[in-house]
């Protein structure tokens, strides 16, 4: 059931409950928008340069994974995680070749996994973790709070990418 109220989640810290309820709210409407698709429907390619839909969602997963790993952990990637993720947070040519002929529950296992992930760690975490900053390499300063966000922006961004394809799908 989708939400439709922001408040904080139970549990959480209110800023960090808010956070929750927005990411759940997101993934809530996400799931609504794949809910039923093939494997035929995942794989589809508009163009030889798109994304499938499939793609985008394990995307979403790899994001949402990265971004525990810089803010929960405080660093970046291994070569091990980057072997298992890169083709999702890189998609283009890689993501191509690399994400296709997988049904539907395969992506919303990952998806699922990897929220549910987020969640136990952002229930060990106060509000000043939100605004903690940090520096990129290249020293541009960013806080958690930020990086939340672009998860968020993210998944609603290729959902928007995910509701043109299924349009474009139904269409042909």
């Amino acid at each position: 059931m989708i939400d439709y109220v922001i408040k904080a989640s139970k549990g959480y810290p209110d800023k960090i409950g808010e956070l929750v309820s927005m990411l759940e709210h997101a993934r809530a409407v996400t799931l609504w928008e794949i809910g039923g698709m093939t494997q035929q429907q995942l794989d589809h390619l508009k163009t030889r340069h798109s994304n499938s839909i499939g793609a985008l969602l394990l995307h979403i997963a790899a994001i949402e994974k990265v971004h525990q790993v810089i803010s929960f952990e405080k660093r970046d990637f291994t070569e091990e995680e980057m072997a298992y993720w890169g083709s999702a947070v890189d998609l283009g040519d890689e993501g191509r070749r690399d994400i296709k002929d997988r049904p539907l529950e395969f992506y919303l296992e990952e998806l699922a996994e990897v929220r549910k992930e987020t969640l136990k760690q952002l229930k060990t975490k106060d509000e000043a973790w939100l605004f903690e900053e940090n520096t990129w390499p290249n020293g541009v300063s960013y806080n958690n709070y930020y990086l939340w966000f672009h998860v968020l922006e993210d998944e609603i961004s290729h959902r928007g990418q995910i509701r043109m394809l299924k349009r474009e799908m139904k269409h042909r």
